[in-house]
């Protein structure tokens, strides 16, 4: 009786005391423990909130896109079409999230797995993905030996498992090829960029690309305002759950919110409805998908000495989830994905 007063009272005490839970305290938080509100609906393009609580409320990160445009990270280019190197060189730690793109260097590429960069890191390598065919040389002005900036994130399913999942090269420029095609019979114009055909960051800067997403983006960009417990969101393409992302930092969040927003947009962009009127999805149907990934055969795979990558699969869904063992093996990011 004695012991397990004791125990409880560690563990109010560390509860009280801010401090990450473990990975196996934590990872009873599944799906069934989250909110889901909406959907919120522009088209053929359907948003709903993940709602729950901010697990590392104290802990601040800087994005990659925040950190290249305060130049507080340079992304060097090394040759090597699969391998970056990172530095930070600022007293931040910066997050670099799956699917993030850099652009510039020989050749534009994704970053394939989620990261965190320590403070004044030094050179650190990271895996990549091009996603630009054909280029190694420097385009126009843009210096060869780094990269200039990372606005967006790669966008559609396919492409996305291409790379993080079948980490194949050849199906990440096939997938490119279908991606460019597809917007371009979607907004009625070419969409490949003059400077480089196969460029996907500039088909994503395309003024009809961007016209036809700001449609979207200003229905859709404020639905997360005065909502405090929002830490995620999962949207649904022509009336199918597509994936969601879910964050132990609602401050995170809310940083990649823009950017994740956008990449949503062009992939429905991609799958115009053609006149159909899609069935409406449930938040019900969203957090079965979730819960069915749960249940998925583990794995795992070290990314850095510092993060892990554990991924499940069932014959329906994908869960990757990112783990910081600074943060006692707690989760930092859920991706969860309706094959």
């Amino acid at each position: 009786m004695t012991i397990s007063l004791l125990a409880l009272a560690i563990w109010v005490a560390i509860a009280a005391s801010g401090v990450p839970r473990t990975f196996a305290e934590q990872k009873a938080i599944s799906a069934a423990a989250f909110e889901i509100s909406g959907p919120y609906t522009y088209e053929n393009l359907s948003v709903f909130l993940i709602h729950g609580q901010d697990k590392i409320k104290d802990k601040h990160f800087v994005t990659l896109q925040q950190a290249m445009q305060q130049k507080k990270v340079i992304v060097h280019e090394t040759s090597n079409v699969n391998e970056l190197a990172v530095e930070n060189i600022s007293a931040d730690e910066v997050y670099i999230q799956s699917g993030d793109i850099v652009k510039g260097g020989r050749q534009d590429r994704l970053i394939t797995y989620d990261f965190v960069v320590p403070p004044k890191s030094g050179k650190m390598p990271i895996a990549a993905f091009c996603v630009e065919h054909g280029r190694w040389q420097a385009r126009g002005h843009e210096a060869v030996a780094y990269f200039a900036s990372s606005d967006t994130q790669v966008a559609t399913k396919d492409l996305k498992l291409a790379a993080k999942y079948r980490m194949d090269q050849g199906e990440v420029w096939k997938n490119v090829g279908v991606a460019q095609r597809r917007l371009a019979s979607s907004v009625g114009a070419p969409v490949a960029s003059a400077e480089s055909r196969s460029s996907l960051q500039l088909t994503l800067e395309n003024k009809k690309v961007e016209e036809s997403s700001n449609n979207y983006t200003q229905k859709l960009l404020p639905i997360i305002e005065g909502k405090r417990d929002v830490i995620g969101y999962a949207f649904a393409i022509n009336g199918k759950v597509n994936s969601a992302d879910i964050y132990a930092s609602r401050d995170l969040f809310q940083k990649l919110w823009p950017k994740l927003l956008k990449a949503s947009v062009v992939e429905a962009l991609a799958e115009p409805a053609n006149g159909k009127k899609p069935v409406p999805v449930t938040p019900e149907a969203v957090k079965a998908c979730l819960a069915d990934a749960e249940k998925g055969k583990r794995s795992e795979k070290d990314v850095t000495s510092r993060i892990k990558m554990v991924t499940q699969e069932t014959d329906q869904n994908l869960l990757f989830e990112t783990r910081d063992r600074e943060l006692k093996d707690a989760w930092l990011h859920r991706n969860y994905v309706n094959k």
